[in-house]
């Protein structure tokens, strides 16, 4: 059954409650905002700011919020909880609402799944009468929420368009979820053995039904060139990888590979640097050209494996202006959330201590040049499971 506007609140079925005291069932005349979120999601981290004002907004109204942790990636169960335990006494001291953990997989099946909600984060707004009012993007709740606390939302025909809209554009790619879902199975399992073979065999099924899936394309060029060390396989893979991303004139695509080319968690000793270089230099004007220096749009995502490239190929100074871009552009024309800002913050100046040669400060954060790198981004490796956001 869809689980969709008007249709009634699925059970709370979670393994432990995080934060704030158990809740059990929904009470009548109470409105409840219910949100899937993970630690390892940019959005998400942002959106729990904004849970956290309007949970104070309305805390003299009936409205309540928690949050389900459902998509942890961890081994265990005990292994997810600790990461939670740990993020949220760094991030969030001062949170004010629930936090439930489930780790079964009970809540996705009871929410996410059938009302086709892949991505996250994704919230559900229930009424007062027990009923789903609202699924969708945390970000249009400021619109949203007063109108289903006077109660004019679900009856209004902008509620009824937004849901049906909704479900056109995410059963679609919920029904393509569930069928990687057994690839992405066999895959993991594979790759917890360290069994590359194995996990090559399943990603090779995974292009053979989808061939345009980002994450299986990066999956095996990661698998080819870092694990098997393949470079007969590998170069004629990185080189498509590289032809697709410049055809489809997707930043994404693009700085993907270039983090599969240069970024400094992989081991490159194996690539043959005239076509290493040569693939390098091709992505990087292509991005540069996509997203010019002199252009508005955000440099802190792609500038960075572009300096990287400029960097390995002499070109220092190149570099540091790439980086100086990136950074200046967290604080561009239209703002991003201040979370997302300390997440890329670290890595730039890092990166810009590198390229100088020399402490570098920004306020109170300072970085020194070193060589212990991150892993490498989860857009540049193999992805544990299909998400958006």
């Amino acid at each position: 059954m869809v689980l969709q506007m008007k249709s009634p609140a699925p059970s709370i079925k979670v393994d432990t409650w995080l934060r704030g005291e158990p809740l059990t069932n929904f009470q009548p005349g109470k409105v409840y905002i219910v949100e899937f979120w993970a630690t390892w999601c940019e959005l998400c981290v942002a959106e729990m700011l904004q849970l956290m004002r309007l949970q104070e907004k309305y805390k003299d109204s009936v409205l309540e919020v928690f949050a389900v942790a459902s998509d942890e990636d961890a081994p265990t169960a005990g292994e997810a909880r600790t990461k939670l335990d740990a993020w949220l006494t760094e991030k969030c001291p001062n949170l004010i609402y629930r936090i439930a953990f489930d780790f079964t997989g009970k809540m996705n099946r009871l929410w996410r799944e059938p009302s086709f909600s892949a991505g996250l984060p994704t919230s559900f707004v229930v009424d007062r009468d027990g009923q789903i009012a609202f699924i969708g993007r945390p970000s249009r709740l400021d619109e949203v929420l007063p109108e289903v606390l006077n109660g004019s939302w679900r009856t209004s025909d902008k509620a009824k368009a937004a849901d049906t809209e909704r479900i056109a554009t995410s059963e679609p790619i919920a029904r393509e979820q569930a069928l990687k879902k057994p690839i992405d199975d066999r895959f993991w399992a594979a790759v917890n053995l360290e069994d590359w073979k194995t996990a090559l065999w399943a990603i090779e099924e995974g292009i053979a039904l989808m061939p345009d899936d980002i994450n299986f394309r990066l999956a095996h060029a990661h698998l080819v060139l870092h694990k098997i060390q393949d470079m007969w396989t590998g170069l004629p893979v990185m080189s498509q990888l590289v032809r697709d991303a410049i055809d489809k004139s997707s930043e994404d695509w693009m700085v993907s590979a270039l983090d599969q080319l240069f970024h400094p968690a992989n081991d490159h000793s194996r690539l043959p640097p005239a076509e290493r270089f040569a693939m390098g230099k091709e992505l990087s004007e292509h991005i540069l050209a996509l997203n010019p220096p002199q252009g508005a749009g955000p440099k802190f995502r792609s500038y960075p494996a572009v300096a990287r490239y400029y960097h390995e190929n002499g070109n220092n100074d190149r570099a540091i202006e790439l980086v100086e871009l990136a950074l200046t552009s967290l604080d561009g024309p239209e703002p991003i959330p201040a979370e997302l800002k300390e997440q890329y913050l670290p890595d730039l100046l890092q990166a810009l201590a590198k390229y100088r040669g020399g402490k570098v400060c920004c306020g109170a954060l300072f970085a020194a040049p070193q060589n212990n790198f991150q892993k490498v981004p989860k857009r540049g490796r193999p992805r544990r499971k299909d998400r958006n956001g």
